[in-house]
């Protein structure tokens, strides 16, 4: 009996996403009837809104239930380029839009359409799980650039100019991040940017988050800070997070028309196009303005309650530290003075008090949690009692 041959490469090299896996894991205990409290899901826990429901569901009743462009419908398209326009005055032609089965799909495509082989991707830390995994599918290699809590989780452009070698091809921004809540000023990202672009680096700008922000800050639309940086910027956004749409895929990428492009024909040979009559719903989210915002104003009050009030109950744990977050729905507490693992810490967390969050090491960052407030506000307060109470056991 013959041996089979070894998987691929790539098979054989990739991890599986940790933050999914921990939730799995909690899912699996509720499933089975424990009382688990889980701040390790990155999905808000509103419902979608209605009217984007209705309108998707419109477009099963009037038959759009076949392929539909590789890139995306062109209203959509067009809207997505409009909403550009509108906020941030980005002009770009719906050509240069891409519509892909969700944000993570658009991160790869961004990656695959301008990383080759012995490329070095520069990635900042702490940083969304799922980055190096994409570089190195692609044959590129990730580079790490640790920014802990002491520079507030921000990279700086001093520490990407000492990163950068002959083989740095890209620099992955998200902003704001996913997983510590960090949200960079318009100037700083100008001045990390201007580096990127005296090397030539490509940029991914991840702003996934760009409309969950708090007090003052702002998003800033990496591709409008020059002309050079539009040259060179690929910005991946989509409905996931702000609309509550995490389980339609829908994840979109502006680009320079040559990157478009590519990324329609990587698309096309991949995943065709996105489920048709849910990019109905998410033209909606778009084009009906008002229903929209009122959705998301409710979400984001939910939201900043939230984030407020995990913020000090964390600094009251003696041994926990915890900046205040700006922007996304996380906060990412140090709680490396408790001389444990932040992966032994997460497991005897949830084995002794059914609390799931996920280790700082996960996102490139020993030491830390990621802890999410996209939970029930019960579920809010019951777990920060079982965690103020494993912390005083240690």
């Amino acid at each position: 009996m013959t041996t089979p041959q070894p998987l691929s490469t790539w098979a054989r090299n990739i991890s599986p996403s940790p933050t999914l896996a921990v939730d799995a894991k909690a899912k699996a205990l509720i499933a089975a009837g424990e009382d688990v409290c889980s701040f390790a899901a990155g999905e808000p826990d509103f419902d979608t809104p209605q009217h984007i429901k209705d309108a998707c569901e419109q477009a099963l009743r009037d038959g759009k239930t076949k392929y539909a462009a590789t890139p995306g419908i062109l209203p959509l398209r067009e809207a997505i380029a409009g909403q550009y326009a509108d906020d941030y005055g980005y002009t770009i032609s719906p050509s240069q839009v891409v519509v892909s089965p969700g944000g993570k799909y658009s991160c790869y495509l961004g990656i695959l359409a301008v990383c080759s082989p012995g490329d070095e991707v520069i990635i900042p830390a702490p940083y969304w799980v799922s980055y190096p995994e994409m570089v190195k599918l692609s044959g590129a290699k990730p580079t790490f650039v640790l920014c802990d809590d002491t520079t507030e989780f921000k990279l700086t452009a001093e520490k990407l100019e000492a990163a950068i070698t002959p083989k740095s091809r890209m620099l992955i921004l998200c902003n704001p991040s996913n997983p510590t809540g960090a949200v960079y000023s318009r100037e700083e990202i100008a001045a990390i940017i201007a580096v990127a672009v005296k090397h030539n680096l490509y940029i991914l700008s991840d702003e996934m988050y760009e409309r969950l922000i708090y007090d003052d800050a702002k998003p800033t639309c990496v591709a409008t800070l020059s002309p050079e940086a539009a040259e060179r910027t690929i910005t991946v956004a989509g409905f996931s997070k702000t609309y509550s749409m995490t389980g339609w895929r829908i994840g979109t990428t502006a680009a320079p028309a040559p990157i478009a492009k590519a990324l329609v024909n990587i698309q096309s040979q991949t995943s065709s196009n996105v489920t048709t009559f849910a990019q109905y719903g998410a033209l909606a989210a778009i084009t009906e303005k008002e229903k929209t915002r009122a959705a998301l104003i409710e979400m984001l009050t939910a939201f900043d309650r939230r984030r407020k009030y995990l913020h000090r109950e964390l600094n009251n744990i003696s041994g926990v530290n915890c900046l205040l977050a700006q922007g996304a729905f996380y906060l990412f507490p140090n709680v490396s003075s408790f001389g444990l693992s932040d992966l032994e810490f997460c497991e005897r967390l949830l084995e002794t008090e059914n609390v799931a969050a996920v280790p700082g090491s996960a996102f490139g960052a020993e030491g830390y949690l990621r802890l999410s407030y996209a939970t029930a506000d019960e579920t809010l307060q019951k777990g920060i009692e079982r965690l103020t109470r494993f912390c005083g056991s240690l």
